[in-house]
């Protein structure tokens, strides 16, 4: 299982792994108890793991290196029911956390998240980015593209101007045959009014 593949899921408990995506939703399997469940995108939003960050008194720090900080000291995690030893704790282990913005739920959902990693043996790592293969740079000479330069006098917009109106004329009398076919039909006559 790869650190890359796991996801928050808001609304559910713990963390999940994301095993296939839809339109609607995805596929999960809980980290806790491997239950498989779908969870529908109209319902529950998806943090991917990599991509959550921790305010910092300085820059933003990705949540990997949070928890790299923790398996570094080792001390065991807090009680995660008392916020004071869990904000203690991140003192020791992490004092650049911005303790006015990261509040204590998000530090007791760290400490949570971080014995479920461990549980399942997981690397803490991000993924690197795949590069992609750029082709080798081929020294192609493109032709330039130059306005070119016209001699003599522009051409005349008179005959453009002529041809939409000969256009016009155009459906201007088949608007007149429309209404002179009306006109050739006999009235219909209406019976007259009973008094």
């Amino acid at each position: 299982m790869e650190y890359s593949k796991l996801v928050a899921v808001t609304g559910l408990p713990g963390l999940y792994e994301l095993i296939n995506s839809k339109t609607d939703g995805a596929i999960v399997r809980s980290l806790e108890d491997n239950s498989t469940k779908f969870a529908s995108s109209r319902i529950h939003n998806f943090s991917h793991l990599e991509s959550i960050e921790v305010y910092t008194v300085g820059d933003n720090v990705n949540l990997v290196e949070i928890f790299q900080a923790m398996d570094k000291a080792g001390n065991g995690s807090p009680d995660a029911k008392d916020n004071s030893s869990v904000k203690k704790y991140f003192e020791k282990v992490y004092p650049d956390i911005d303790f006015e913005r990261v509040y204590p739920s998000d530090l007791k959902k760290m400490v949570k998240w971080f014995e479920v990693l461990k549980k399942n043996n997981i690397e803490l790592k991000l993924s690197e980015p795949v590069e992609e293969e750029q082709p080798e740079e081929v020294a192609v000479a493109e032709p330039e593209v130059k306005p070119i330069k016209k001699e003599g006098k522009p051409k005349e917009e008179k005959p453009k101007k002529k041809e939409t109106k000969s256009k016009a004329e155009e459906e201007k009398p088949a608007k007149k045959t429309a209404a002179k076919k009306k006109e050739e039909k006999p009235a219909k006559k209406t019976p007259p009014k009973k008094k």
